[in-house]
C-alpha cells in the first residue's frame, strides 16, 4: 500500500486540489433540490414532498440534458489549453454560450408545454399532481439561468480555475434557503406560497448565479488572454459541431442514467405516496453523494484532457488510476454513513414515520451501489476527458435502460417486492455501467500507449 501511495502521489495532490472545489461547486446543483425537498418535507407536509418527487422526476431530464451539452466545452477548453490555442477557448467559449441559451430555452418550452399533456397520465395520486404542477413550470424558467452560469463555470473549470464557481455555489444555495423559508412558510409580511414558494426561490437563486458566474469570468484578468476570441463574429457551425460532439453524448450518458432512476420514481409513485416520498428522500441524498463524485469526474476529464492534448499518455493514465482510487475511498465513506445512519438520515426531510421507515431501507440499498455509483461516473469522466463518448454512451444505455430499470420493475412490481425491487434492478445497473466502463478505459489507454 505505501508503494503503490508514493507512486500515485503527486497525482493524488493534482487531482485533489482541482477537484475538491469542482466538488463542492457540483453538489451545488442536487443541494438546491435537498434544500427545496427539506423546507417543503418540514413545513408543507409528505404531498407537497411526493409533489416535489414527481416534479423533479420530470424535470431532471430537462436538466442533465442542458447540463450534458453544457459540459461539452471542459475536456475541449482543457485539450485547448494543453496544446496552447487560447484564442480557441473564447472562440469555443462565445459559441457555448449560444448553445446553452437556445438549449434552455427549448427545454424550458418543452417543460412548459408538456405540463397538461405528461403529468395527468403518469398514474399518480391527483392531489401530488396538482402540487407538482406550479413547482415543474418555475424549475424550467430556472434552467435558462442555470445553463448560463454553468457555462461560464465548465470554462472557467476547464482552464484549472475551480474555487469562484464553488464560492458562488454554497452563497447560492444559503439564499434558496432562506428565501425558500421565507416564501413558503410567508414570513416578514410575505403572503405564504407553500410549494410554490421553492419554485420561486430557487428562480432567483439560479438567476444571481448566473449573473455573478459572468461577471467574474469577464472582470479577471486571469482570462484576458483567453477570451480574445471571444466575439459574436466567431459564431461559427464548426465550432458549435466540436462542442455538441462531446456535449450531445455527454448529455445522453446523463439522461440514460438519470432517466431510469426518475422512471423509477415514476413507477413508485404507483405504489403509493409514502414510498414516493421516501424515494425522494432516499434519491435525494443518494444523488448527493453522485453529484459529488461526478466533481472528481469533473476534475479527472480535466487532466485527462489536458495529457491528451499534449500526448502523454503514461501520465495520463496513473491521473485517471489515481481519479478511481480517490473515488473508491469517498464512496465508501458515505456508504458508511448511509448504512450506519440509515434511520436519522430521513428526519432531515420529514417527520412522518411511515416515510422515515421505507426510506431507512432504501438507504442500505444506496450504500451497496455507492461504489458503483463513483466508479461509472469516473470511467466516464476519463474517457470524456480522452474525447471517448460514443461508445460509453451505448454502455449507460444497456446499463440503465436494458438491466436496471427492467429488472427492477419485474422485482418491485411484477414480484411485488415494492420499491426495494425497484431499487435493487437500479443497482445491478450502476455495477454492469461500472465494470463495462472501466473495461473500456482500460482498453483505450493500453491502445493510445
Amino acid at each position: 500500500m505505501k508503494a503503490l501511495y508514493q507512486k500515485y502521489k503527486p497525482h493524488y495532490r493534482e487531482n485533489l486540489r482541482l477537484a475538491i472545489p469542482v466538488v463542492i461547486s457540483q453538489a451545488g446543483h442536487v443541494l438546491t433540490q435537498v434544500s427545496d425537498s427539506v423546507v417543503i418535507g418540514h413545513f408543507a407536509g409528505t404531498i407537497a414532498l411526493a409533489g416535489v418527487s414527481l416534479a423533479n422526476n420530470v424535470f431532471i431530464i430537462a436538466l442533465v440534458i442542458g447540463l450534458g451539452i453544457s459540459y461539452g466545452i471542459t475536456p475541449l477548453i482543457a485539450q485547448y489549453n494543453g496544446a496552447g490555442n487560447k484564442d480557441g477557448c473564447g472562440r469555443l467559449l462565445v459559441n457555448s454560450l449560444l448553445l446553452n441559451i437556445i438549449g434552455g430555452i427549448v427545454l424550458c418550452t418543452v417543460i412548459c408545454l408538456g405540463l397538461g399533456l405528461i403529468l395527468p397520465h403518469l398514474k399518480q395520486s391527483p392531489e401530488v399532481v396538482a402540487q407538482a404542477r406550479p413547482f415543474l413550470l418555475l424549475l424550467g424558467l430556472s434552467l435558462i439561468p442555470m445553463l448560463v452560469f454553468n457555462t461560464f463555470k465548465q470554462f472557467a473549470e476547464g482552464l484549472g480555475f475551480t474555487k469562484q464557481a464553488m464560492q458562488i455555489s454554497i452563497w447560492g444555495n444559503v439564499l434558496n434557503i432562506i428565501l425558500g423559508v421565507i416564501f413558503v412558510k410567508g414570513l416578514f409580511g410575505v403572503t405564504p406560497m407553500g410549494i410554490r414558494g421553492v419554485g420561486y426561490s430557487t428562480l432567483i437563486d439560479r438567476t444571481v448565479m448566473a449573473v455573478v458566474m459572468g461577471s467574474y469570468v469577464f472582470r479577471s484578468d486571469r482570462f484576458k488572454s483567453y477570451l480574445t476570441g471571444f466575439t459574436f463574429k466567431h459564431i461559427e457551425w464548426a465550432s458549435c459541431r466540436e462542442l455538441l460532439r462531446i456535449g450531445m453524448p455527454v448529455a445522453m450518458q446523463y439522461v440514460f442514467e438519470v432517466s431510469a432512476f426518475s422512471g423509477a420514481g415514476i413507477i413508485i409513485g404507483t405504489i403509493s405516496p409514502s414510498a414516493q416520498a421516501a424515494h425522494q428522500v432516499a434519491l435525494n441524498m443518494a444523488s448527493l453523494t453522485y453529484i459529488m463524485a461526478s466533481g472528481f469526474a469533473a476534475a479527472a476529464a480535466i487532466k485527462s484532457g489536458n495529457h491528451f492534448g499534449a500526448r502523454n499518455f503514461e501520465r495520463l493514465r496513473m491521473s485517471a488510476v489515481s481519479s478511481y482510487h480517490i473515488v473508491i475511498i469517498f464512496m465508501s465513506l458515505t456508504a458508511i454513513i448511509f448504512a450506519t445512519f440509515n434511520h436519522l438520515l430521513p428526519w432531515i426531510y420529514t417527520s412522518d414515520k411511515a416515510v422515515i421507515a421505507i426510506a431507512a431501507q432504501l438507504f442500505i440499498i444506496a450504500a451497496a451501489f455507492q461504489l458503483f455509483d463513483g466508479t461509472q461516473v469516473v470511467g466516464l469522466g476519463v474517457l470524456r476527458g480522452m474525447g471517448d463518448v460514443n461508445i460509453p454512451t451505448i454502455i449507460t444505455f444497456l446499463a440503465y435502460w436494458i438491466v436496471g430499470l427492467p429488472v427492477g420493475y419485474v422485482l418491485g412490481i411484477s414480484l411485488n417486492w415494492g420499491v426495494k425491487g425497484v431499487w435493487y434492478g437500479l443497482t445491478l445497473g450502476l455495477a454492469v455501467a461500472s465494470v463495462l466502463l472501466y473495461w473500456r478505459f482500460s482498453r483505450r489507454s493500453a491502445t493510445e500507449r
